[in-house]
């Protein structure tokens, strides 16, 4: 399905798939990795969300004020979505709902016309301070020319459904970084990438890490994401496995208060075979990213990020086309309630 985060795609018609997000560079790695607050302030913060094996910190108060959904306000920064297609790691507040629209392009291949656009709607509901869920459905649009190993199509379709469950295992607001777990397991009834008629059933893995290095300023995160899935070709009746493992990278500057922008770099690696086992090509992407608060329970985000390196195995030309495209792009709207 078209989750907007890491989808399983065919690249082509017969072969390959593409995924959407990944490269963390090595410097944002060890830039949340890097120097801390002094002991004695840490032994202070680490408290509301401390894990079950600190009973001694877990029952303190936190007096750092709450976030406003959807803002970027004194009261806080909402991290989850000022990193363009990388993830922050918080969730929201207990009891909150969010209806999000996620929309997420990819434009140009070696030669022809090519451009697709894949929606995911999705109703968040957030549990308590560490379970949120939510389910959703997926839409997706194509229009594709003269590309070698595609169809010509111009097609709209329901495309399937999926279920996402985060759970925040480190909150960032009393410790040195926040770390939450992202699982969804989908089903879909037509590839993205191609508009070809499948049957497919999936799930995606992420760890989700952020920090704030200046304190409502300036923030990085790091992401991991794994999915797996098994295609059927409706017109061969055949099943194919496929994978991917993607590497997000990403730093955000709050300039104004409601304003958020920054860049994200994404590596991405795809694989025949549903456990990284057949390599079949990588990328690179790199470009801006923005969120934008309208109204304190309704704000906007995306980035446009361009290929700049890649190759597909047994390709010696620049860039990787077989499984990516030459630009992606996502643009998101969020309702909070």
């Amino acid at each position: 399905m078209a989750s907007g985060r890491v989808a399983v795609r065919r690249g082509r018609k017969a072969d390959g798939f593409a995924v959407r997000r990944g490269h963390a560079a090595r410097s944002l790695a060890a830039l949340l990795a890097g120097t801390v607050p002094a002991v004695a302030e840490e032994a202070q913060s680490w408290r509301g969300y401390a894990p079950s094996w600190l009973p001694s910190l877990s029952h303190a108060v936190t007096d750092k004020p709450e976030t406003v959904p959807g803002s970027h306000h004194a009261e806080g920064v909402d991290t989850e979505h000022i990193f363009g297609f990388t993830m922050g790691s918080d969730i929201g507040q207990p009891g909150e709902i969010e209806i999000e629209l996620e929309n997420v392009a990819g434009f140009g291949k070696r030669s022809g016309s090519y451009a697709t656009l894949a929606t995911l709607a999705q109703v968040k509901y957030t549990v308590n301070d560490r379970l949120r869920i939510a389910p959703g459905v997926a839409l997706g649009a194509q229009r594709i020319d003269a590309v070698p190993g595609y169809d010509d199509r111009r097609h709209l379709s329901f495309n399937g459904a999926g279920f996402e469950v985060r759970y925040k295992l480190i909150d960032r607001e009393v410790a040195p970084f926040g770390l939450t777990l992202h699982a969804q397991p989908g089903w879909s009834r037509v590839d993205e990438g191609s508009g070809m008629r499948i049957e497919h059933y999936g799930a995606e893995f992420a760890a989700l890490i952020d920090r704030e290095l200046i304190k409502d300023r300036l923030f990085a995160a790091f992401n991991v994401w794994y999915g797996t899935g098994a295609t059927r070709e409706l017109s061969t009746g055949l099943w194919g496995h496929e994978s991917e493992l993607q590497l997000h990278g990403a730093l955000s500057y709050a300039f104004a208060p409601r304003f958020v922008a920054g860049v994200g770099l994404r590596y991405l690696r795809a694989y025949d075979g549903g456990g990284l086992d057949r390599f079949a090509g990588d990328a690179v992407f790199v470009g801006p990213t923005f969120s934008y608060a309208i109204t304190p329970t309704l704000g906007v985000s995306g980035t446009w990020q361009v290929q700049v390196s890649g190759q597909a195995l047994d390709d010696n030309r620049a860039l990787n086309l077989d499984h990516f495209e030459r630009h992606q792009a996502m643009l998101r709207l969020n309702a909070h309630f």
